[in-house]
Formats: C-alpha cells, structure tokens, sequence
C-alpha cells in the first residue's frame, strides 16, 4: 500500500470510529482518539510567531510564542503530543538539521511554513526599503529565479524527509500572505510599484510551494485570502510594517493575524 493510500486508510478508519461513536458513546470514542493524537509544528518565523510577541524565553532566537497558530490550535485540540520546533529565520536546511526529532509514525498532523528565508525575503525587503524601485524589482526578480531553479529541490528534501519519518500523518503546508494593500492608506514609505512587485513575489512563491506540496500528496493552504482586507496599507493591518526599532517583527504577522489569520485557515486545512 502507498503512503497516500496508508492515510486514506486512516481516513476510513477515522470515519468508522466516529461512525462507532455514534453507537457506542461519542464521549468515549472522542477520548480514545485525542488520547494517541500527536501534532508536529514545523517551520520558520511565520510558524514560530514572530510579531506576535510572547516569547517563550527557552525557545531563544527561535521567538517560539504561545500567540502563534500552532499552539493555538494546540490549545483549542488538546492533542496527546504537541511538538513546536519553529524557529525564526529557519531554512530548508534548518528543518531538516534540527527540526525535524518529533515526528515518528506515529505522529497524526503536520504544519509547515518554509521557503520564505530560502527565496531571500528579508533582503528582498531591505533592498525595496533602502534602495530605488528599479533595484527592488530586480531583486525581487533575482528572488523569483531562485523560486524557479533552486527552491523546488530544497522544499522536496524537506517534504520526503517528513513523509518518510511520518508517512501517516496529514501534512499541512501553509503560504505566505500579500504584504502590502494596493493603492491602500499608505501614503509614505514603498512606491506602489514596489508594493505590487513584493505582491507578485509572495504568489510567485506560493505557487511553487503549492505545487510541490501537492506533488508530495500534501495539503497546501493559502492564507492569501484570510489576509485580505488586512494587508499593510489597509487600515486595519495584521501584518507590521516597517519598524526601526524592531526590525526583526517587520512584514510578520500580529497576535491578530495568527489568531484570525493563520489559525483559521490552518484549522480549516487540518
């Protein structure tokens, strides 16, 4: 049997326990199967909740929070087993060399964020900040090459490598969402050619890891629309601009936007 087949076989048997729950007490068959139910949380900052604030201390520069997605979901589940090894600035590379210890066949969920750091987001937006429109979109340009000829590769190792240790879980690979609303309150800061270029990059990349997510039997889940409306320049921002002062939250979600953002598409997607 395949390992798509394998968690096809896991969705009937899911189905006849929840039908055997029906018959027999749902009280007692929901205990039986929150009590062997473990979750994974991989990824980088957007996973780790960076901009959410409360850090927990012992996850250091990993900025690990109790706002970000996964622990919310956590907190709302109650699985057996919850493992958070985000960390912000994580690579491809980072997963695979450090994040990946939890999962085991046992484990039943998987998230994911991961390719942002690897597409060279954080000198995608230092070079639109300090420097001409023409040299942001050719650094966003740059940044989509590398989305085309080297991404795909690297998401694969970490895809196969999560499949292999957890070849029954249901994986869950979210996107990233647009930055910047378009002709929006902002009337300082990026040009709109600027803005609408970084737009163009977050759905460039998006749509590569929605294909190899897919490629893998992976469910993708685009937070695209569950940002809209709430894009930077908005007036009602779930995203941080710009800020000096803590530049390392800059472009990451708020409390907000993991709690009404990411949570409800990952919740969705799960």
């Amino acid at each position: 049997m395949s390992m798509r087949m394998s968690r096809f076989a896991a969705l009937t048997s899911s189905l006849l326990l929840a039908a055997g729950a029906a018959l027999f007490g749902a009280g007692q068959a929901s205990a039986a199967a929150q009590a062997d139910f473990g979750y994974v949380a991989l990824g980088d900052s957007y996973s780790s909740g960076v901009g959410a604030g409360n850090y927990d201390s012992a996850s250091g520069d990993c900025k690990r929070t109790s706002r970000a997605y996964p622990a919310l979901w956590a907190a709302a589940h109650s699985p057996q087993s919850f493992s958070f090894t985000a960390c912000s600035g994580a690579r491809t590379g980072d997963v695979l060399a450090s994040q990946l210890a939890p999962l085991n066949s046992g484990t039943d969920l998987v998230s994911i964020t991961i390719g942002g750091n690897d597409a060279g987001f954080s000198d995608v937006m230092t070079t639109c900040v300090l420097q001409s429109e023409s040299t942001c979109v050719s650094r966003v340009n740059e940044a989509k090459a590398y989305v085309d000829s080297t991404l795909p590769g690297k998401l694969d190792q970490v895809y196969s490598a999560i499949d292999s240790r957890s070849p029954n879980a249901r994986v869950v690979v979210l996107g990233y969402p647009r930055f910047y609303k378009l002709n929006g309150t902002c009337v300082t800061g990026l040009t709109e050619g600027e803005r609408s270029a970084i737009n163009g990059a977050a759905d460039y990349l998006n749509a590569a890891i929605a294909k190899r997510a897919a490629d893998h039997g992976f469910a993708f889940a685009s937070a695209v629309g569950a940002f809209t409306g709430h894009e930077i320049c908005s007036g009602s921002a779930w995203l941080h601009s710009l800020n000096w002062l803590n530049i390392g939250e800059s472009y990451h979600p708020t409390a907000t936007g993991q709690s009404s953002g990411y949570l409800p598409v990952f919740t969705s997607a799960a």
